[in-house]
């Protein structure tokens, strides 16, 4: 199931927002910013919709069966409480069971998470969650630090405070060496 954008709501959705807060939507400058809007929300909102496991179906023998780290994976987001973005890294290791997926499915996976109205935690435990499903590998562990508009422009304005959160399923949940190992490899 695909996300159907209505873009004719979104664009009225803008006009009344607009004159909301009391501005003139006749004014030059924000003449097409109820479509520059709706054309946005296409992309920042691609992922509702979408089967992310679609990603970790097509997988590859691999008789080593030793952590296997993507880090550094880059995402943006919007918060559904605040709708201000949240932004940061994302970090995946898994230990196979016989079977890999091809990097950029790791990345593929987090970015139809993050293009919806999210929460960081939740985001964190569906990724882990689809590889542990999809992948069925050992472990996995999925550690998410990034920092939220919502802390830093309103509310408390706090710039630079950064959120981390993780989820560990399988040998990473009993094997402290394990994710000691994989903690140390992403902190460089």
């Amino acid at each position: 199931m695909n996300n159907k954008i209505d873009k004719n709501k979104i664009e009225e959705a803008v006009r009344l927002f607009l004159e909301g807060i009391g501005e003139d939507v006749t004014r030059e400058g924000l003449l097409d910013t109820p479509t520059r809007i709706s054309s946005m929300c296409e992309e920042l909102f691609a992922g509702i919709g979408q089967d992310a496991s679609c990603h970790l179906t097509k997988t590859f023998s691999a008789p080593n069966n030793e952590m296997v780290i993507e880090k550094d994976i880059t995402f943006y987001s919007v918060c559904e409480h605040h709708f201000l973005p949240f932004y940061g890294k994302v970090h995946i290791a898994y230990v196979p069971d016989g079977k890999v997926v091809g990097l950029s499915k790791l990345a593929r996976t987090v970015e139809v998470y993050a293009r919806r109205a999210q929460i960081q935690e939740q985001m964190t435990s569906q990724i882990a969650d689809d590889i542990m499903e999809h992948l069925q590998p050992r472990g996995v562990m999925v550690y998410i630090e990034a920092e939220h508009m919502c802390m830093t422009m309103r509310g408390i304005k706090k710039p630079g405070a950064t959120t981390v959160s993780f989820a560990t399923r399988g040998e990473f949940q009993t094997s402290e060496e394990l994710r000691k190992s994989f903690l140390e490899i992403i902190k460089g």
